[in-house]
């Protein structure tokens, strides 16, 4: 497959990722009702780490060490992300949560420069700020404090920023499905020790919570995040983390559509914002500028 084809088969995975995330806010209200958050994701990776080790077995037996060290890295910083954004959603508002865990769009450009020395191009910049104006218009309501919650929630915005910057990297060498499967088993391994100590045991669980959970187990976790392990292979990481950011996008227009929630215009202009960050991101506007092998017009005349 070219090298081409392979980039948009890589963007259609990451985007479908994307769609799969934004899904899954509509699931989780139920399921929210009967467990709590982080007993839902410590199932949830269990579950997802049994899946796939069950499907990937025969990967599995022959992983070597710097894959099972390069999951394990990616593992903590996944269950990092997770587990503080979900901490921060106690002390703050849903809106300002998402809006401040998509900083990661903006500092993944940069977490890559220092992590690899491979400077940003002004389109990574101008798609970042495009996109996370477009994802506070979608969450933000009117007003705007900074607390607890607040900074919680940008702290998880670098865990996820780190997390794409190295999976980008790490996707290039390691069995991605390998290297999946252990990020799911370390991440499950973190949480139940934190649901032990902080959480307490759900004791009944209902249907609402046991579907959200296989589905967000299935979809939103084995799939999603296989997915988006392999479209980080043939894509950068900016790129990657802008296609990603537009769960926001696909989380409201989700809402609308299966929940009722009002469609207004300050939601139209942040998926309007989202949609040209994507496009910025995509093309770079390269349909405004001459090819260098096209040749000039005739001269004109009269």
């Amino acid at each position: 497959m070219k090298l081409q084809n392979k980039a948009l088969w890589a963007d259609a995975a990451i985007l479908l990722t994307a769609i799969i995330w934004g899904s899954a806010f509509v699931v989780l209200k139920s399921a929210l009702d009967y467990v709590t958050p982080i007993y839902l994701m410590a199932f949830r990776f269990s579950l997802a780490a049994l899946g796939m080790g069950l499907i990937f077995h025969k990967r599995l037996a022959k992983v070597d060490k710097a894959t099972l060290c390069r999951g394990s890295v990616l593992g903590v910083a996944l269950a990092l992300g997770y587990g503080i954004q979900t901490v921060g959603l106690q002390y703050t508002t849903a809106g300002k949560n998402a809006f401040l865990t998509s900083v990661y769009v903006v500092l993944v450009p940069f977490l890559y420069w220092v992590f690899y020395r491979k400077r940003p191009t002004a389109y990574n910049l101008a798609a970042a700020v495009l996109c996370l104006l477009g994802v506070g218009f979608l969450s933000l309501g009117e007003g705007f404090t900074m607390g607890l919650g607040d900074a919680l929630s940008l702290l998880c915005g670098v865990f996820y920023g780190v997390h794409i910057v190295l999976l980008s990297r790490y996707a290039q060498n390691s069995d991605n499905f390998s290297l999946t499967t252990i990020q799911f088993g370390v991440a499950a391994v973190l949480f139940w020790i934190y649901a032990g100590l902080f959480e307490p045991f759900p004791r009944e669980l209902g249907w609402p919570a046991v579907g959200g959970i296989l589905y967000v187990t299935v979809f939103s976790t084995m799939v999603a995040l296989s997915l988006q392990t392999i479209g980080q292979k043939y894509t950068s990481a900016s790129h990657a983390s802008i296609l990603m950011s537009t769960e926001a996008l696909f989380g409201t227009l989700f809402g609308i559509l299966i929940l009722g929630e009002r469609f207004t215009a300050q939601t139209a202009l942040g998926c309007g914002l989202i949609f040209l960050a994507v496009l910025t991101s995509e093309t770079e506007w390269s349909f405004f500028r001459r090819k260098p092998s096209d040749p000039l017009p005739p001269p004109f005349d009269e």
